[in-house]
């Protein structure tokens, strides 16, 4: 498993209290950081702001070979929805072919369609095949949030890649299966700190997530027994796991970059994280799935 840097946070305001994104050039800062540190995949989108141009910046210095990335973007969610089925390949390569001028480069590595319901809709993923013929992505996939969207996935003859949330607090992926698919697909996981709640003091997490409180109480009394922060323990619990290709981690600065780097390279007790996933078991959707939150 390798770390995979998430720009979300670089294009938009984004996490549980809206956290204002950094300036540009902090952003580009992170990027140049993180690429000479370990760190060669990035992942963004068209929907995340000006992410794309961010990113696009960062490669346009060519401080590091763009062999030496690994580099995945994303189709504008719901765009498909009122077009005509004959004209998806040519919406979905004039999105990517954007998105490419976006990003100063002639392909990348991973093309995700952001609309997870598209998976289930064989005629788009065929159409999105069609930029993988032309070389304008390496494989292409689905950005998915269900298990049943993963497992239409792995049914079609289209999909090489599928980005899924997994966390020490969601384990639903795991438990129905998804992870033991790497056969079919490769997986790449993101949300392992659920948009900041997992490094949020108690007293600032917001009303509408009042259930997660008993539950940070319970992590911070791991962390107090074993002086491990909840950063190093949600990246361990994630890096265990042997069939998942990328861990997607976003970051607000450069210092907090930094430390998750060394946190990913630490080791945590196996013994440990089983008792974590014992712990954090069957947590409510509600409180795990940000898309579910009554804000």
């Amino acid at each position: 498993m390798e770390l995979c840097l998430g720009t979300v946070q670089f294009g938009m305001d984004y996490g549980i209290l809206n956290t204002k994104k950094p300036p540009a050039e902090n952003s580009i800062k992170c990027l140049d950081y993180a690429t000479q540190n370990g760190v060669r995949a990035i992942d963004t989108a068209t929907a995340y702001g000006d992410a794309e141009e961010i990113v696009g910046q960062f490669l346009s210095k060519h401080t590091i070979a763009r062999d030496n990335l690994w580099i995945s973007t994303k189709f504008k969610p719901n765009t498909l929805d009122d077009v005509k089925t004959e004209l998806y390949k040519s919406v979905i390569r004039d999105n990517i072919c954007n998105s490419l001028k976006q990003l100063h480069t002639d392909y990348v590595d991973a093309y995700y369609l952001h609309s997870a319901r598209y998976a289930f809709d064989d005629s788009i993923l065929e159409a999105l095949y069609e930029v993988k013929k032309e070389g304008l992505a390496r494989d292409v996939g689905v950005s998915i949030y269900e298990p049943e969207e993963a497992d239409a996935c792995f049914k079609s003859k289209y999909v090489d890649i599928i980005q899924a949330p997994y966390s020490i607090f969601d384990h639903r992926m795991k438990k129905s299966g998804v992870l033991d698919r790497n056969d079919r697909c490769q997986i790449d996981t993101r949300s392992a700190f659920i948009q900041g709640l997992i490094i949020m003091d108690e007293d600032n997490i917001p009303t509408f997530l009042a259930n997660a409180k008993p539950i940070i109480r319970k992590i911070d009394i791991v962390c107090k027994e074993t002086g491990l922060s909840r950063v190093e323990l949600a990246m361990a619990y994630v890096k265990r796991e042997k069939t998942i290709s990328h861990l997607v981690f976003g970051v607000d600065s450069l210092e907090q970059l930094k430390k998750d780097i060394n946190f990913f390279d630490s080791d945590v007790d196996e013994e440990l994280l089983k008792q974590l996933e014992m712990e954090f078991d069957n947590i409510e959707a509600e409180i795990v799935m940000p898309s579910l939150w009554k804000k």
